[in-house]
């Protein structure tokens, strides 16, 4: 499936512009990841882009959600390593994450909305002024962003990358797609 196709497939099933958003930032850290680490960037963006695809549908019973996320993507010819990736990164299915992919989007997804929540209560509400010790500092605040899983964040080990590459990686691949973001 190429990008363009899989951006209309996900605006088919997501109606949230900031879902969208969001589903945006995840593409951009996975395609990130990806180039770091040797891997197959155009797969680790599709997993990224349509990971949250079930979302709108899914958003009242967490239990399903990934699960018609991922047969969404069966359905549409989507690679069986992409859709179990996304199948994966929920964890009440207590699906083993076994590639490196489907530990980059575990890791990946909470990144992406702590890195935004750090650009937001800067005066600018910029990505552009967003910096690695700042996001360090920020980590160690249990109340900042307290919906981004620290546990997921540290993940990263996981993947071969201390903390500060890692959100290295996903500040500078987000701050890219800054205007895709209105970030």
């Amino acid at each position: 499936m190429e990008r363009n196709e899989a951006l209309d497939l996900l605006k088919g099933y997501l109606k949230n512009e900031n879902l969208i958003k969001h589903s945006l930032a995840v593409e951009a850290v996975m395609r990130g990841l990806a180039e770091r680490l040797g891997e197959d960037v155009e797969k680790f963006g599709l997993a990224g882009l349509l990971h949250d695809i079930d979302y709108d549908s899914t958003a009242d019973d967490p239990k399903l959600h990934s699960l018609l996320g991922a047969q969404i993507l069966r359905d549409h010819g989507v690679p069986e390593d992409v859709a179990y990736a996304v199948e994966a990164h929920n964890e009440y299915h207590d699906l083993e994450r076994k590639s490196l992919m489907d530990k980059a989007l575990w890791a990946a997804d909470p990144v992406s909305g702590f890195i935004i929540a750090a650009a937001l209560i800067r005066p600018e509400k910029k990505l552009a002024y967003v910096d690695v010790k700042s996001l360090k500092k920020r980590f160690k605040e249990k109340a900042f962003a307290k919906g981004a899983s620290r546990e997921q964040m540290a993940s990263c080990s996981e993947l071969g990358l201390e903390l500060d590459e890692f959100l290295e990686i996903a500040l500078r691949s987000m701050q890219k797609i800054a205007d895709d973001l209105g970030l």
